[in-house]
């Protein structure tokens, strides 16, 4: 029971119900810019390059042999996934970028010091004892 009980408090802590949170928001999140590159990005790129889609290209190192499918390696898979990565990875350090940039508009400028304490009467008494004996 132990286990348990330290397994809950592990997954009860904030750290951990934060990340999950994270977790799913990035995973719609990686959904919506997949479907900006995909529909937005990528067709205007495709059309530059010469109306070729990059989930198409491929380099072929064997022909399909009857019900044998082809053997192929799928470059422009790799050149979509990257651009998706790209765009993800410039989303996220933007608003980072704009989370802090809150964060040190948020933090109060520091107090100045405090003034030193004006002396005591006994203080000033003192004082004015030391300096008539120094006289």
């Amino acid at each position: 029971m132990k286990i348990l009980n330290e397994f809950k408090t592990f997954a009860m802590k904030g750290n951990v119900i934060d990340m999950a949170v994270g977790v799913i928001i990035g995973a719609a999140f990686g959904k919506i810019v997949t479907s900006i590159v995909n529909d937005l990005v990528m067709p205007p790129i495709g059309y530059l390059v010469g109306g070729v889609s990059f989930t198409e290209l491929k380099y072929v190192l064997k022909e399909a042999v009857g019900e044998t499918p082809a053997v192929s390696i799928n470059y422009g898979n790799f050149l979509q996934v990257t651009f998706d990565f790209l765009i993800i990875a410039f989303s996220i350090f933007m608003i980072i970028k704009v989370m802090n940039s809150a964060k040190k508009k948020e933090t109060p400028a520091p107090a100045p010091p405090p003034a030193a304490p004006a002396p005591t009467k006994e203080e000033q008494l003192l004082t004015e004892i030391r300096d008539l004996l120094k006289k």
